[in-house]
C-alpha cells in the first residue's frame, strides 16, 4: 500500500488536511501542536475502473462492478500526519523531530502550507508572512535531520573502501534506495565539506522523498498572490482542506452528494440559515476553483510524482471475476516497475512463491514473470498448489 507523509509547519491545517482525506477523528484548534502524536488513517486515489469493459453478462454483456462511482475506483492508501515542524526541529526543538523517522518511511510527503500569511511558521498569528520561508525551513529541516543520520557514521565513512555503503545501511529504515544515493554523489563523499554533505543529503531527500506542496486556505484572498509566487520555482497545488472536510460532512450527513475531488455537490435535504450559507460559499469556491484540490493533491503525489500504477487482479480472465464471480473484486496500487510476479506476492505469499504465469486480461494474453505492470492492467495469476 502506498504511504503519504503529511508534514508542515504548526497551524498550517495539516490536521484538517488529514480529516478531509480520512473522516478520522483529530484534534483540530487554531493553536500549535494540536497534533502531539502521530495520526495514521486510510485516505483514497482515483483510478479509472475498467469495470464497464468487462464481458460478464449473458450474451457477453458488460456490467458495473458495483465498487466505483460512474466508473472511478477509489483506491486506499495510508496517510500519515505528525506534529508540525519548527526552526531547529533536527536539534529536538518543538515536537516534530520525534516524527520525522516515523514520517519519512512514506513513499512520499505532501507539505501543507499556509498560504495565507497569517501564521508564522511557528503557528503564531502573523500579518503578510512570507509563506516561503516555511516552505525552504521545512526543507531545510529535513535535510538537516538526514545529514545528522550520516554524520552518525563519520568515522567509519572516513575509513570505508565503499562509504556509500555505509549511508545506504544507514537510510534503508527509510526505504531510501542505493540508485538515489549513487547519482546524488558528487565526487568522494569522503572529501566533502559540511555544505556539500548537505547538498548531498539534500539531493537524496529530493530523489527518494518527493514533496508536492499543498496551498492550502486558498479559500482566502490573500493565499493568491503567494501561491503565484511560490509557484514560480516549486509545484504547488492550491487547495482548502476546510472547505473539503465541510463538503464531505455534510456528505456523510446526507445533506449533499459530494465525490472527492468533484467540482460540484448536488443538494439533497433543504437548510436554512447557516447551513445554506456554508452550502453557497462552498458552491462558489468549487465554481471559481475547480475542487478543493484536497484529492488532487493525493493524486497527483502517488500517480504522476510517484508513477505508482493501479492493477485488478482477478481469477476469470475472460469475465474479470472472482471465484465468487465477483466483477474486479480488487484494486491494488503498485510501485513503480513492478511485475506479475509482484504483484502474485501481492495477493499472498504463497501465490507468488508457487507461480506459474499470468495472463493480461485484457489481451487475452501470457504474460511472463518479469513483465512490468502497466496503469489498469487486469490479470489473472495462476500458481501451483
Amino acid at each position: 500500500m502506498a504511504e503519504i507523509g503529511l508534514v508542515g509547519a504548526p497551524s498550517s491545517g495539516k490536521s484538517t488536511f488529514f480529516k478531509a482525506c480520512t473522516l478520522k477523528d483529530v484534534k483540530i484548534a487554531p493553536y500549535p501542536f494540536t497534533t502531539l502524536e502521530p495520526n495514521e488513517g486510510l485516505a483514497y486515489v482515483r483510478a479509472a475502473c475498467p469495470c464497464l469493459n468487462a464481458k460478464t453478462g449473458a450474451g457477453g454483456a458488460s456490467h458495473p462492478c458495483g465498487k466505483c462511482i460512474s466508473g472511478v475506483r477509489f483506491v486506499p492508501i495510508k496517510l500519515w500526519d505528525v506534529a508540525g515542524l519548527v526552526p531547529d526541529a533536527h536539534k529536538g526543538r518543538g515536537r516534530g523531530n520525534a516524527f520525522l523517522s516515523d514520517v519519512m518511511r512514506s513513499d512520499a510527503l505532501v507539505h501543507v502550507v499556509d498560504m495565507s500569511g497569517t501564521v508564522d511558521y511557528e503557528g503564531n498569528p502573523a500579518s503578510g508572512f512570507d509563506p516561503m520561508l516555511t516552505v525552504e525551513m521545512l526543507e531545510r529541516e529535513v535535510d538537516y535531520w538526514l545529514l545528522s543520520l550520516v554524520l552518525k557514521d563519520w568515522k567509519l565513512i572516513e575509513v570505508s573502501k565503499e562509504p556509500a555503503a555505509l549511508v545506504e545501511k544507514r537510510l534503508s529504515g527509510l526505504g531510501i534506495q542505493r540508485t538515489s544515493i549513487d547519482t546524488s554523489l558528487r565526487g568522494s563523499l569522503k572529501s566533502m565539506d559540511e555544505q556539500e554533505l548537505l547538498d548531498f543529503v539534500s539531493s537524496v531527500r529530493k530523489k527518494s522523498k518527493p514533496i508536492l506542496i499543498a496551498g492550502n486556505k486558498f479559500d482566502m484572498k490573500s493565499s493568491e498572490g503567494n501561491v503565484k509566487e511560490i509557484q514560480r520555482t516549486r509545484e504547488v497545488i492550491q487547495c482548502s482542506a476546510e472547505v473539503e472536510l465541510a463538503l464531505r460532512e455534510a456528505a456523510k450527513e446526507g445533506l449533499i452528494e459530494y465525490v472527492p475531488g468533484s467540482p460540484s455537490f448536488k443538494a439533497i435535504e433543504e437548510v436554512s440559515g447557516r447551513q445554506k450559507d456554508a452550502l453557497g460559499f462552498m458552491k462558489n469556491y468549487l465554481d471559481d476553483n475547480g475542487s478543493t484540490g484536497v484529492q488532487q493533491c493525493l493524486d497527483r503525489l502517488v500517480f504522476d510524482v510517484l508513477g505508482m500504477v493501479v492493477v485488478f487482479p482477478v481469477e476469470d480472465e475472460k469475465r474479470w471475476t472472482s471465484k465468487k464471480g465477483e466483477i474486479l473484486p480488487d484494486a491494488f496500487i503498485m510501485r513503480k516497475g513492478s511485475t506479475a510476479v509482484d504483484l502474485a506476492y501481492r495477493i499472498h505469499q504463497d501465490i507468488g512463491s508457487k507461480f506459474i504465469s499470468a495472463i493480461n486480461a485484457k489481451t487475452g494474453r501470457s504474460v511472463s514473470s518479469d513483465y512490468v505492470l502497466q496503469n489498469g492492467d487486469v490479470i489473472s495469476i495462476k500458481s501451483g498448489r
